[in-house]
């Protein structure tokens, strides 16, 4: 079930664009992605990541256009089979695997367009949203930022969408103080997932946050 299309018309400086979706993957082929948007692979090669997400039956991929090119995107989708969060007895865990947004269009809102839009959908009230937040992925040259500022800058921007950081013992998060897990509950998660969920976190530690 992919849910609601939720779109929203962004007018910035720089151009208008709509920031909508979730986006069919026959609308995907006919988009193109800026050749900023290298954070994660080299556009064509990133597009066709998202391709294969918005193709899965719970993946999902919102998109800030202009009509032909894509200028920012989040996706969504279940945890990858080697990663820890898939070794759970739910299937109530889903994973925000990329934010990015073309160096071109940033300071124009677009990051905050695309997470109201991604959870202005009723659809992720069943869900426990997980977002790995990893430094060596942050464009700190790009924006000028320190690796402690450009955490808080996404820690206030993750915030407004309803997510809060978690702690975990998962080695690739905690190998670096400046990596974040972030967690949004939905509504309508049962008391048995956020159990099974902070099993997950600490390994059956028993911590809780």
């Amino acid at each position: 079930m992919k849910g609601q299309r939720v779109q929203k018309d962004l007018h910035t400086p720089k151009g208008d664009l709509m920031v909508e979706g979730p986006i069919p993957p026959e609308e995907m082929r006919r988009l193109v992605l800026d050749e900023g948007l290298t954070s994660f692979r080299p556009p064509k090669r990133q597009h066709g990541a998202l391709m294969t997400v918005a193709e899965m039956p719970l993946g999902r991929v919102v998109a800030a256009h202009d009509g032909r090119t894509i200028v920012g995107y989040v996706a969504f989708h279940p945890p990858d089979e080697i990663e820890r969060w898939s070794q759970a007895s739910i299937s109530e865990i889903l994973e925000m695997g990329a934010l990015e947004v073309s160096p071109a269009w940033r300071g124009c809102g677009v990051a905050s367009a695309l997470l109201e839009v991604s959870f202005a959908d009723d659809f992720f009230e069943d869900y426990i949203v997980i977002s790995t937040e990893f430094y060596w992925h942050w464009d700190l040259k790009g924006t000028g930022l320190s690796i402690w500022e450009y955490q808080d800058v996404l820690k206030r921007l993750l915030g407004r969408a309803g997510m809060r950081e978690m702690s975990t013992d998962e080695p690739d998060v905690v190998c670096h103080p400046a990596n974040m897990l972030m967690v949004r509950v939905g509504s309508r998660v049962h008391p048995e997932a956020l159990l099974e969920f902070e099993r997950l976190r600490h390994r059956g530690r028993g911590r809780t946050v």
